[in-house]
């Protein structure tokens, strides 16, 4: 990456349409001495360095700490020191908290690397805005919601962690990328199974460009020598550590394509007949113990399921039941679901600690896992269960062996609450 002279200060005194104070003069030449100063001393790693020959699309799949924050951060100051007062830059990430806390303030976000080159910044709850010292526009959004993106045009799109964007999210993005010169986007990703990013990558318009985290020589020792500690040689490992793609478990009852191909937006969500919570709780509360996971459904009018959030909580009965409850008051449901194989009547206590009139059904998983999530992995493949957004863990955990009982805690939660919303219609079923 190359990083191109800025702008004249006499363009922004213009846009401005001042006369220019010693002040205003003073402080554009201490920037100026501050951004020649930083092109000498940056130092790019090799996934780092901007493709050369022709493309629209960059993406920069790596692992966890490989700097691909860093990359989409340099890449837009320079644009925006490049094209100055005409660029038009739209930066997303999966939420509007994380294009605020990463991709804008975090260690290597845009105003936190652009220092001083930012003097206008709103970092409101909504959509963050800010405007570079040399006229360029900046503008920050989630990909919750994708008509936010219907309408604005970029000269640059940034589209961080992709893998967990809905897909109409980004063709939204993209319709405005089409003013400037050369308008392209920037991909900064680690690498999840969805189908229509992978399509993405062979587009021949896309050039990818593939990171460990190993890779980044800047990254604290300690940092990596816990991330290799926790994930080194594991098949989660090959994805978090070295960026690359993971083929669906072949043991495990889920395919990836079931949930990608069905997931929809809460807009699209029709009328709900009925809502549950169901809860596979833990037995400790430690950081080692299993997580107590909890699943959001409801069934629709049209019949089919919809999941609307999936945690996991590592923390005292009280605090996963004060949880529960906060769920429940939330999403308007109608029954509580809770596994008690292992905490038996303190399960339903804890519940309604937090408040006795709480509906609360207790059922006993008698049948092993297979027998339990047959029917439920089967209503996914015919395309009745829809995600209503990107659940990272609990999408793991269904494309995993259904044996694997250190991450089984959110997947069972899911058909918990699935089963409990069948009916005959839907199949038979067996807890």
């Amino acid at each position: 990456m190359s990083l191109m002279n800025s702008t004249p200060e006499t363009e922004l005194l213009d846009l401005l349409d001042v006369r220019p104070s010693e002040r205003v003069e003073a402080a554009l030449k201490k920037i100026t001495r501050q951004r020649q100063k930083k092109r000498g001393t940056l130092r790019f790693l090799d996934h780092q360095r901007t493709p050369s020959g022709p493309w629209r699309i960059w993406i920069i799949r790596g692992g966890r700490g490989s700097g691909k924050t860093w990359v989409g951060s340099q890449f837009v100051l320079d644009h925006l020191r490049r094209y100055g007062k005409r660029a038009r830059v739209g930066i997303g990430a999966p939420t509007n908290t994380d294009a605020r806390n990463t991709c804008a303030e975090g260690e290597t976000g845009l105003i936190t690397i652009g220092k001083g080159e930012f003097p206008t910044y709103n970092r409101s709850l909504g959509t963050l805005e800010a405007r570079h010292i040399d006229g360029g526009y900046v503008r920050f959004m989630g990909a919750e919601k994708p008509d936010r993106w219907n309408g604005p045009q970029w000269t640059l799109l940034w589209g961080d962690e992709l893998s967990l964007w809905h897909r109409e999210t980004w063709d939204q993005a993209m319709f405005g990328l089409r003013i400037g010169q050369d308008p392209r986007a920037i991909v900064t990703t680690k690498p999840r199974r969805r189908s229509w990013l992978k399509e993405l990558e062979e587009d021949e318009d896309t050039v990818v460009t593939t990171a460990k985290t190993e890779d980044n020589v800047f990254l604290n020792a300690v940092a990596k020598k816990h991330l290799k500690r926790r994930y080194g040689g594991t098949r989660l490992g090959r994805q978090e550590l070295l960026g690359e793609y993971l083929d669906d478990d072949e043991n495990a009852l889920w395919e990836a394509k079931w949930i990608d191909d069905h997931r929809v937006t809460k807009e699209n969500v029709p009328e709900l007949m009925r809502v549950v919570i169901a809860v596979d709780p833990a037995v400790t509360a430690k950081s080692s113990s299993d997580e107590t996971g909890v699943a959001v459904a409801g069934k629709g009018a049209d019949g089919d399921f919809y999941i609307f959030d999936v945690p996991g909580y590592r923390l005292s009965p009280f605090g996963w039941a004060s949880r529960v409850e906060g769920l429940y008051s939330t999403h308007k449901a109608d029954a509580i679901i809770a596994e008690v194989n292992n905490g038996g009547d303190l399960v339903e206590s804890n519940i309604r600690q937090i408040d006795r009139n709480l509906p609360v059904k207790t059922i006993h998983a008698s049948r092993g896992k297979i027998v339990r999530a047959e029917p439920v992995a089967l209503l996914y493949e015919k395309g009745r269960v829809h995600h209503v957004g990107v659940f990272e863990e609990v999408e793991d955990q269904m494309l995993t062996n259904v044996d694997d009982l250190e991450n089984d805690d959110r997947r069972d939660a899911i058909v918990y609450a699935i089963t409990e919303l069948m009916d005959a219609e839907d199949g038979v079923f067996i807890i």
